[in-house]
């Protein structure tokens, strides 16, 4: 097989109007389709249900995006059975092949990439940018974990010993749940799931209910790219009814779950105890919350810093957990920050995802009803200084908001909110500064604005997070350029889109043969 060296997918520039044209084709064109109905797909079979989940605009509330069949318990069971018998013959397939399937799923998400965007737009509420961004995304991580395949399936070094033959290859783990998160529906979802079967297991996947309509175009997708029936099974469900049984049944290997801290530690809990008939201890790949922040130091450049600060806690309506939702700003700057930080933030507009709007609506009402509390719980901890309040629109539209003078201990410092409040913190030094950064049960990104090396080298050493950015924003991880995943309680530091994660999809096997 020959490949071209890794690179990332480019991101698509919408000031150009080729590139315009062609969304505002794709959302006309997906707009026409919304409203369908999804089987689930269990060993090849195309199954429908008497109930759906219905998946809905979050953006325009009264717009159904799609029905998707619902799984119950005896639905599950068979998806276990039939990726329990697919795994047999897929852990024997050639890594080069199975590699195959993925950069043939990348070839065609590339050819729909406006129209994969489209439906981010509709299902989740992304804007053009961010569509296109989760887009690139899942490229990035089927054409990355392909040729990582192939590399993990080469010799591996070994000091050699005379007289005896000695290999290590890298095995598959067997049957696996994948339950990925909603914010990132296409990559993350697609990464995970690939990441699974690349290395030669099998999956069941449970989608987000937020949005199994995409998930159900990608496992249609890589039906069309020529996946053999039953290595990928598509169980959308509700967690009480078959999350649990997923998890705890004997023949599943390990879970691969994205999403809450609480339902991330409820899953490492459940696997933990072994069912009658289990042989394994199962493996938990989890990445969960974060509590991120941004370190402005005396030296930085307060419009820079602002700047990042902003397009990191509202970036997706800071719906992500890499989400700046901390700034902590050295006393010296702190004014002149905040009042850019201010700005900059007024002049964000609420509105539609289709218009393309900087902000646009939060995932649903459950996430709508809980940011307000937050902001009501932030004015009073400290002074709001931007928005705070509901935004127009016929959709769970709340408006960007930023309340300065938070105490390190607050709870907008330390829980995580998943919208868009920024919490805004006072240091008297650099070193505090770092302390107060440290001061969550999280660990997953933080930032640092500084022209000051040392401070650097101390804040290299001293914060404590998977992924560590300086003089930039804290979201926007690359796949093979910033492999991502945290520490604490932001969960097992999975690092997706690096070198180590297919490792913790297999199992290293030693074969010695004496001459």
């Amino acid at each position: 097989m020959t490949m071209v060296e890794y690179r990332n997918e480019p991101f698509t520039d919408f000031k150009q109007e080729h590139n315009r044209q062609a969304m505002l084709a794709a959302l006309e064109s997906v707009r026409a389709r919304l409203g369908r109905t999804y089987p689930l797909r269990i060993n090849g079979r195309k199954i429908m249900t008497d109930r759906s989940i219905v998946s809905v605009n979050p953006g325009r509330v009264k717009q159904i995006v799609g029905y998707v069949a619902q799984a119950d318990a005896h639905l599950a069971n068979q998806a276990i059975a039939a990726a329990d018998a697919a795994f047999r013959d897929w852990q024997h397939v050639a890594p080069e092949v199975r590699a195959g399937y993925l950069f043939k799923a990348a070839a065609l998400i590339r050819r729909r990439k406006f129209e994969f965007s489209a439906w981010l737009v509709y299902e989740v509420g992304k804007n053009w940018a961010e569509a296109d961004a989760d887009v690139a995304e899942a490229i990035d991580f089927l054409e990355f974990y392909g040729r990582e395949m192939i590399r993990l399936a080469q010799p591996q070094p070994l000091t050699p010993l005379p007289g005896e033959d000695n290999r290590l290859t890298y095995i598959p783990l067997g049957v696996g749940v994948v339950i990925p998160p909603w914010n990132f529906p296409l990559a993350i979802m697609a990464g995970m799931t690939c990441a699974a079967l690349v290395a030669g297991n099998t999956v069941v996947l449970k989608p987000a209910s937020a949005s199994p309509v995409i998930a159900a175009q990608f496992v249609e997708l890589m039906e069309e790219a020529g996946l053999p029936a039953g290595v990928l099974n598509f169980v959308p469900g509700s967690g009480g009814e078959i999350g649990d049984l997923l998890v705890d049944h004997p023949r599943t290997r390990f879970v691969s779950f994205t999403g809450s801290r609480d339902v991330g530690l409820r899953i490492n809990e459940r696997i933990a105890r072994p069912a009658a008939g289990q042989i394994w201890i199962k493996r938990l790949i989890a990445e969960m919350g974060g509590k991120d922040g941004i370190v402005v130091d005396s030296s930085a450049d307060p419009a820079e810093a602002a700047d990042a600060i902003v397009a990191s806690a509202f970036g997706f309506q800071g719906q992500k957990c890499s989400a700046g939702s901390r700034a902590i700003i050295h006393q010296d700057l702190y004014e002149e920050v905040l009042r850019h930080i201010v700005e900059k933030t007024k002049q964000l507009t609420v509105g539609l995802p289709e218009e393309n709007h900087p902000i646009g609506p939060v995932i649903d009402e459950s996430a709508y009803n809980k940011i307000r509390e937050y902001m009501d719980i932030g004015a009073g901890e400290g002074h709001l200084v931007a928005g705070g309040d509901i935004a127009e629109g016929d959709g769970y539209y709340l408006q960007p908001t930023v309340i300065a003078d938070v105490l390190p201990n607050a709870r907008i410092m330390q829980e995580e909110i998943f919208g868009p409040v920024l919490a805004v913190c006072k240091a008297d030094d650099f070193k505090q500064s770092v302390d107060i950064f440290n001061n969550t049960e999280y660990g997953l990104t933080g930032s640092v604005f500084s022209r000051n090396r040392e401070h650097l080298e101390y804040a290299r050493r001293h914060m404590h997070c998977g992924n560590l950015y300086f003089n930039r924003k804290c979201t926007g991880a690359l796949v093979g350029v910033h492999p991502f995943g945290g520490f604490n309680m932001s969960g097992t530091d999975s690092k997706a889109g690096g070198r180590d994660y297919l490792l913790l999809f297999t199992q290293a096997k030693l074969v010695s043969e004496k001459w």
